[in-house]
């Protein structure tokens, strides 16, 4: 437990309004594959105490794949894309039931919500899903929210759910987001080998900048691992949102309390819902190569994107379209909605505006519609 004394970040964490809980499929899932009620039971119990104290809840929850392997008879996760989605069509009954019966405890009522990265990628669906869960918000219902397994290809190795977490966070407006394992907090190493130190606080990138984060869910069941934790969780910090990473044994400490396992203190500025989707959740059909000169103004200066700092374009692109917009050494520094088409560009890269023909003085990418990222 943490010491009496709670950090800003757990204090915002302990009074946030709208929250995101996010629990893993190893949480609610026996070794052999099957649903346990009783741990699913337990982290209703939490989120419904949580819900008593006056906030509003969503639950982003994995194990619709886990859930459907027992009644198959399939006793190891799949590697194969149609048993896959064959288990989450089972699973995600299974899950659905189980939520609604365990929520029907406390007379609360559970939408479910299934989502694709299309969603969150595709900005009238992401404002789709926000009308939904806004509504169902204000209805009193608590919205369980799953990866669409059944139909999704590359969502299905989406990272066990936690990337989805985070952008949910910001789509919902979340004051706070949870993430719920079988870790109970976030150490430098593997926390199965001896000397690995655990990390109770973190309030900006230097502090995890030591971790090395496996890549593999330690009950074999999930696809996420802590690294996928700590990228969510990093991601959500970055876009205000304070983050608590605790063991789904702790739930109802992480809840109430938030005295236990790590806390993430908000490291940016919170985005409007669309800079979050273009800075996070759009999906970048070209980039353009910027000179460190359209670098500075881009990010430190928030200036406009003009053809004399372009240096090279790549991709299939359409004015519109979200690009990414890297430096000379390739790192993306922003990303932004590109004004010309990929055809057009080449002829006026590194050109002034001056040169141009009339019709082509232009912002490639316009100061509003560009979002500079983060520097880890």
């Amino acid at each position: 437990m943490i010491g009496s004394v709670l950090s800003q970040a757990r204090q915002a964490v302990a009074a946030a309004g709208r929250v995101v809980v996010k629990v893993g499929s190893s949480s609610l899932t026996t070794a052999q594959g099957g649903l346990d009620r009783s741990r699913l039971d337990a982290l209703v119990d939490a989120v419904a105490a949580r819900c008593a104290a006056g906030s509003q809840v969503v639950l982003v929850s994995s194990g619709a794949i886990a859930a459907g392997l027992a009644p198959l008879g399939i006793t190891r996760r799949p590697r194969d894309l149609a048993t896959q989605q064959a288990a989450a069509s089972v699973g995600q009954l299974t899950l659905a039931h189980a939520y609604a019966n365990s929520f029907g405890r406390y007379q609360l009522t559970v939408g479910q919500v299934l989502l694709t990265a299309d969603d969150v990628v595709r900005r009238s669906h992401y404002r789709n899903a926000q009308r939904t869960f806004s509504r169902l918000l204000a209805l009193g219902a608590v919205p369980v929210v799953n990866e669409n397994d059944t139909v999704a290809t590359e969502e299905i190795r989406f990272g066990d759910n936690d990337r989805l977490a985070a952008l949910v966070a910001h789509l919902v407006g979340a004051d706070a987001l949870f993430l719920l394992s079988d870790v109970d907090a976030l150490y430098d190493g593997d926390p199965r080998h001896p000397g690995a130190q655990r990390i109770t606080e973190v309030a900006g990138a230097s502090d995890v900048d030591g971790v090395r984060a496996g890549t593999v869910g330690a009950s074999g069941l999930g696809t996420g691992g802590m690294a996928s934790k700590l990228a969510a969780a990093r991601l959500a910090a970055s876009a205000g949102i304070p983050v608590l990473l605790a063991g789904a044994a702790d739930a109802v400490r992480a809840l109430s309390q938030a005295d236990v396992g790590t806390a993430f203190a908000a490291t940016g500025p919170r985005l409007t819902a669309r800079r979050f989707w273009l800075g996070h959740a759009a999906d970048a059909t070209g980039r353009l190569t910027l000179d460190d000169g359209a670098v500075a103004a881009v990010v430190d200066r928030r200036r406009s994107l003009l053809s004399a700092g372009i240096t090279a374009v790549e991709g299939a692109f359409e004015a519109g379209d979200v690009v990414e917009l890297v430096d000379l050494s390739g790192h993306v520094v922003a990303r932004g909605v590109v004004g010309f088409d990929a055809t057009e560009l080449p002829a006026l890269i590194g050109r002034s505006s001056h040169d141009l023909p009339a019709e082509q003085r232009r912002e490639v990418v316009h100061a509003d519609d560009l979002v500079p990222l983060p520097r880890h």
